[in-house]
């Protein structure tokens, strides 16, 4: 998400004189677009707001600008005590001319204000730093769900769709670049709904009904039928079989789905308003299996929750097993400033027991990886190649439809060629494979 409103702000920029800088010794203007959603990754930016402050000793007159969710959080903390110049939450980029104004007229430059309805109609994205193979199409801002653990409702404000029409221009913009995939992005992607009229005037006169996300979906693989199709990340109450039906339906729809479990306990489940149970999420995956039985499922999870007991651990491992992820991003919690649970849920599950239960999740998954990979062995897949393997100028990497990575052997082939690949071997991250003769 940061990375498509990065390219969001880029164009803004532009069209204001602003050109790319090719270091930070040649800019007049640093921007870092900040996350909240862990402690971790605030603390980085601390420290990565020092190393650009040390720019100004070979240019004084260098703005330093923070964007995003940590903005949003922070706010004059940045201006008082990190050096920055210029504060701007997630809704406010549009802002960007007159903020600049005030930082040149050495003023208080903030603006963290939410928005109801802004979904940055009609700006097409520049492309930064990109593969110039996968890129980023914004379809939903904001988040309804409010998470007991998450920032994000407070940081991006309330859940909006984009107009179809304006989504569908900047898929046409990506294939017409060349790119050969794009991925469809929102916090919570599979609640999409347009309702014509009421999110922007510019769709008043689009004679077409309300919009949902499989409808959608299905009108993107239509659109761009020569570029693969991903969309990220799904919220599993949301997660309906007219969706696996169209991803079903498009060859060009790869076959993953993100599904973030969270938690295998139902204890903790209410306790994180996550608004599905245990068995919710059983028939959603099962429905997955049905549907789409060669889809890759990767999903999140955390342990320490409070209040979460040893018997809610053994209940994650538990659903783990049942479900047999093919990956997952895996984590400790970490209290946020701000949410219910840092308000009113104590932090109560000692850090040494939460980085025991980490590892034993960590363990379980790299156990059920390298099983999920092993079943591929023999199998031929369709990989897009992506750039050179870290190991070897003569090999390529690239990913499945099922978002598994494939190094395989260079030969003819460059980044952006689909490749028929047969697999020979694995480990629990990456497929081994040779080319099909």
């Amino acid at each position: 998400m940061n990375v498509a409103d990065s390219e969001t702000v880029a164009t803004i920029l532009r069209n204001e004189g602003f050109e790319i800088a090719g270091d930070i010794e040649s800019a007049d203007l640093v921007l870092v677009n900040t996350c909240s959603v862990r402690e971790n990754a605030e603390n980085k930016i601390y420290s990565r707001l020092k190393a650009i402050r040390s720019y100004r000793g070979g240019n004084p007159s260098l703005k330093i600008g923070v964007i995003g969710c940590m903005a949003e959080r922070v706010q004059q903390d940045l201006i008082d005590n990190h050096g920055v110049n210029l504060v701007a939450g997630p809704d406010s980029y549009r802002k960007f001319p007159e903020l600049l104004q005030k930082i040149y007229l050495q003023e208080t430059a903030i603006n963290v204000e939410l928005s109801t309805d802004e979904t940055y109609a009609g700006i097409c994205p520049t492309r930064l730093e990109s593969n110039g193979i996968s890129g980023f199409v914004t379809i939903t801002r904001g988040c309804n769900n409010f998470c007991t653990y998450c920032i994000v409702p407070y940081t991006r404000g309330r859940e909006r769709s984009r107009d179809p029409q304006d989504i569908l221009q900047e898929a046409r913009d990506l294939f017409h670049r060349g790119y050969k995939e794009l991925t469809l992005l929102g916090q919570n992607v599979n609640s999409y709904l347009w309702k014509p009229g009421t999110n922007s005037p510019e769709s008043q006169d689009h004679n077409i009904g309300n919009i949902g996300f499989h409808q959608l979906l299905s009108m993107v693989a239509r659109e761009v039928p020569g570029m693969r199709i991903r969309f990220t990340t799904s919220h599993p109450k949301d997660m309906s079989d007219e969706t696996l039906k169209t991803m079903a339906q498009h060859g060009n729809i790869c076959k993953h789905i993100h599904l973030p479990m969270q938690s295998g306990s139902l204890d903790v489940l209410k306790r994180m308003n996550r608004k599905y149970t245990v068995e919710d999420y059983k028939d959603r995956v099962s429905a997955i299996r049905l549907i789409l039985p060669d889809c890759g499922i990767s999903t999140d999870i955390f342990c320490g929750f409070p209040g979460e007991t040893e018997n809610d651990h053994q209940e994650t491992l538990s659903m783990m097993k049942w479900v047999r992820f093919d990956s997952a991003f895996m984590f400790k919690y970490s209290e946020r400033p701000g949410t219910f649970a840092a308000d009113k849920l104590p932090d109560d599950v000692p850090e040494e027991k939460k980085a025991t239960r980490l590892q034993d999740i960590i363990g379980l998954q790299n156990i059920l990886s390298v099983e999920s990979n092993n079943a591929d062995i023999g199998k031929i897949v369709e990989v897009l190649a992506e750039g050179l393997s870290k190991k070897s100028d003569k090999k390529l990497f690239g990913r499945t439809s099922q978002n598994k990575v494939v190094v395989f052997p260079k030969m003819v082939y460059s980044p952006g060629d689909l490749v028929k690949v047969k697999i020979i071997r694995c480990t629990s991250a990456t497929l081994i494979g040779e080319l099909v003769k």
